[in-house]
């Protein structure tokens, strides 16, 4: 019997989520392709708020979050041990679910994507999310010394988010010298997904030989013709004096930016972009810390004034790309992150800026967003209780990340 139709992309393992929970319980589901870039309308955002897949067309409901698809499947069945049998049991299932979420698939997202060119690659942000995975694994990996299953002697709904977490991961990014760190979680992923209904919405998973790396974009060299100066006749003395006399009186100088005009410091800024760029946040956060200079910085905390308007996080972040497209004037005096926190429908934009000086200069507040946006000085006083607030901005490890753009 069917519990609805699935609507997703080809070979989604949040599919598989719910095909292998509705497979032991003895039903099944349909599955539609459903490209979101065409048939993503408002009809669809109607039914699915957030707008992502999968999501099901269900005969008694309409559900948007896999996991909720999943753990529908699993209730089918009273009697069906997925969920566990007594309190505790159904506790921990909960808890493992929730890991497979929050530790797990939101940082294999933040590693994979960039590598797979669907979000911008920065490698402070890719290396924050390994080393968080690196964490998650670590743990997983204690837990599965002494155990077959997560909870209980067999499988349950926790196996089945766990596992699938971890298929693109085993097929993408966890080489042999990686997988050697956590045999245990190897072993276990080897086990789960050989068994019989995980291997029929699977298919047999080859195991990663030579992981995704970031390759940067190469730059097209354009073909410049030189262009040949005409030579100029040579003219007597006389018309040449002549000529000069004629001449306009050439312009002044273009004024400096009163920025420049500035005691020198010894924090360079382009330093800090280039430290800020090629190293993990920490050892670029030390280096910034080493060689600030509160005397010729500013720092300032900025926030979007109307976040109760955002709607779609991608929109929110485009209006990030678009207040740095008007920030031209200010990218040698200038450093800023800023991110978005929260969901579709209810997030904000806030972030970091270093400025030359000690206030917003005319480089910053004549971009036309800049109105939009509550700068608040970080006094050199607040800076000890401020380090840790600076570094997840910097870091993108802000609660509720969502995305995330640098201004260097």
């Amino acid at each position: 019997m069917s519990l609805g139709t699935i609507l997703s992309y080809p070979n989604n393992p949040r599919v598989a989520k719910a095909k292998i929970a509705a497979a032991y319980n003895g039903l099944a589901f349909d599955e539609k392709m459903f490209d979101l870039m065409t048939e993503r309308d408002e009809a669809f955002y109607q039914r699915f708020p957030v707008g992502k897949v999968p999501v099901l067309e269900g005969k008694e409901v309409d559900l948007f979050e896999s996991n909720a698809i999943g753990y529908y499947a699993a209730l089918q069945n009273a009697d069906s041990p997925l969920l566990g049998k007594t309190p505790a049991e159904k506790a921990l299932i909960l808890q493992w679910v929730l890991f497979s979420e929050n530790e797990l698939q939101t940082n294999f997202s933040q590693w994979l994507s960039p590598l797979m060119g669907y979000s911008p690659y920065l490698k402070p942000s890719v290396d924050a999310a390994i080393e968080k995975v690196k964490r998650a694994l670590g743990a997983l990996d204690k837990v599965l010394l002494s155990r077959t299953y997560l909870v209980g002697e067999d499988i349950t709904y926790a196996d089945i988010a766990v596992a699938t977490s971890l298929v693109f991961p085993y097929k993408l990014l966890f080489d042999k010298s990686f997988r050697s760190q956590y045999k245990n979680v190897t072993r276990y992923f080897n086990t789960v997904t050989g068994k019989k209904h995980f291997k029929e919405h699977l298919g047999q998973i080859q195991l990663c030989e030579t992981p995704l790396k970031y390759v940067p974009p190469k730059k097209e060299k354009k073909e410049t013709k030189k262009q040949e100066t005409p030579k100029k006749e040579k003219k007597p003395a006389a018309a040449a004096a002549a000529d000069d006399e004629e001449e306009a009186p050439k312009p002044p100088p273009k004024p400096k930016s009163k920025l420049d005009l500035l005691p020198p410091s010894k924090f360079i800024m382009d330093e800090w972009k280039r430290m800020y760029s090629n190293n993990d946040t920490d050892v670029a956060m030390k280096w910034f810390w080493d060689h600030h200079d509160p005397e010729g910085y500013s720092l300032w905390k900025v926030d979007y004034k109307y976040n109760d308007e955002l709607t779609l996080i991608f929109m929110s972040s485009n209006l990030i790309g678009g207040f740095f497209a008007r920030l031209e004037m200010a990218r040698k005096y200038a450093f800023g992150s800023m991110v978005v926190t929260g969901v579709n429908n209810n997030n904000a934009i806030s972030g970091y800026f270093l400025i030359r000086g000690q206030e917003v200069p005319f480089e910053v507040y004549d971009a036309a967003d800049y109105d939009s946006y509550n700068f608040v000085k970080i006094e050199p006083s607040q800076y000890e209780e401020k380090k840790d607030e600076i570094y997840k901005y910097m870091a993108w490890e802000v609660d509720g990340f969502a995305d995330g753009k640098i201004f260097k």
